[in-house]
């Protein structure tokens, strides 16, 4: 079985990686490397893995451009994990069969955002579904699916890392039997369709006058990447962790509570503490490290603008 592997983060490297192991894949094709570090551009995760297996890599900017290319690689499948771009019609149907890794449990959360999105919502559970590619997103027939019980201690990272897993061994499990055409999958409910779209530059900013859990949920939904902040002092405070703490101050949400052993800030309901935070041009630090040399909060004062 030969194979053309799409794929750009993360999540994508560990069933590119299992696939290698069995199969030949005659092309791998990742988003362009974006990311800068040192002036110098850092390949994405797969394409970085593509170049340690010695795997042809092709990066183009659209690849609706290069359906001419494509007709040159001579393959029967096509998978696709987070690739982050429509796929064409026509680029479909140059293969035998086109399968794509999502990171949900289908039909909910279709689109480009599905970990971040039920991480934010504060949802139970989300998974992993294998699913044909379709023209119209993500709604294709799903040719098999696991269900994971969202964790308390769970952010984006930790799940993207745990899902990856999870979709590598259906994706294995799975194939053959697709290719085969023993599995021919099965139709979605599209009544119970929701949709992820990707998260926006503006959604990254916390607002301290939403209830606590409200703000927990963005936070592990954008941690570790791209991070949700605070804006203080004109300083936009990354922060990864945080947790509620049981206070009913007659104050305003905004109000700075807490200063020493840890950063505590009023919210509508409650008020939570920065477990986790990244100054610009700093490191990682905790908390309550944090709070020992800070000059941006104030006991008493708000972090809201007026």
């Amino acid at each position: 079985m030969k194979i053309v592997f799409m794929g750009t983060p993360e999540f994508a490297v560990p069933s590119l990686r299992a696939l290698n192991k069995k199969y030949e894949i005659v092309l791998v094709i990742s988003q362009p490397n974006r990311v800068k570090k040192k002036g110098k551009l850092i390949p994405t995760p797969v394409a970085e893995c593509a170049m340690e297996l010695g795997l042809k890599l092709f990066q183009p900017e659209s690849i609706k451009d290069e359906y001419e290319y494509l007709k040159t690689i001579e393959a029967d499948i096509m998978v696709t994990a987070a690739y982050g771009q429509y796929i064409p019609s026509k680029v479909l149907r140059l293969y035998k069969k086109c399968i794509n890794v999502h990171g949900s449990y289908l039909p909910y959360y279709r689109g480009g955002a599905p970990i971040q999105r039920c991480l934010i919502n504060g949802d139970e559970f989300t998974g992993v579904t294998i699913m044909e590619m379709a023209k119209k997103l993500d709604a294709g027939k799903i040719y098999l699916a696991s269900r994971y019980e969202i964790k308390e201690e769970d952010n984006a990272s930790s799940l993207f890392e745990k899902l990856s897993i999870i979709g590598r061994n259906l994706l294995m499990e799975a194939i053959e039997d697709i290719y085969n055409e023993k599995n021919l999958g099965t139709p979605q409910d599209e009544s119970l369709a929701t949709y992820s779209p990707n998260i926006l530059p503006e959604e990254e900013r916390i607002d301290i006058t939403r209830t606590s859990k409200e703000i927990i949920n963005q936070i592990r939904g954008l941690a570790m990447e791209p991070g949700a902040y605070l804006t203080v002092s004109n300083i936009n405070l990354k922060v990864f962790k945080a947790s509620i703490v049981d206070r009913n101050d007659d104050v305003l949400p905004g109000t700075v509570l807490q200063v020493k052993k840890g950063i505590v800030i009023k919210t509508k309901d409650s008020a939570i503490s920065l477990d986790e935070v990244l100054m610009p041009g700093k490191k990682i630090m905790s908390g309550r490290d944090f709070s020992n040399g800070q000059k941006i909060f104030t006991l008493g004062s708000s972090i809201i603008s007026e």
